[in-house]
């Protein structure tokens, strides 16, 4: 069992920066891939990066090159640092942490955190 925590949203004019952090508990972090998914108003939530347990990455053509996933075992913490803020980047930012074991996926959420862009 994983508990995972965002923080770091906030309201943010277009152009800004923000780094989101995910802090998670409960188990070895380590093993877990981990991944940052957004859901806009009235949309589905959608996968914007992941960063597997050995460091490598994988982006949404829609952000890649504004945004960058890392982690840090050592913290058991994720982040997703964001430049370039555009108003469409605007939603609720989760975290997920997931394992395959035994012919099964473990998936854990957190509860979000709000980016909105505008001026």
């Amino acid at each position: 069992q994983v508990q995972l925590v965002e923080s770091g949203g906030a309201l943010v004019q277009p152009g800004g920066s923000l780094r989101l952090s995910c802090a998670a508990s409960g188990s070895i972090f380590s093993i877990y891939a981990m991944g940052w998914y957004r859901q806009a108003p009235g949309k589905k939530r959608e996968a914007v990066a992941t960063i597997n347990s050995d460091g490598t990455t994988n982006y949404a053509d829609s952000v890649k090159g504004r945004f960058t996933i890392s982690r840090e075992n050592v913290n058991s913490t994720t982040y997703l640092r964001i430049n370039r803020l555009k108003p469409e980047d605007t939603a609720v930012y989760y975290c997920k942490a997931a394992r395959f074991e035994n012919f099964t996926w473990y998936e854990y959420w957190g509860q979000g955190t709000q980016v909105t862009v505008s001026s």
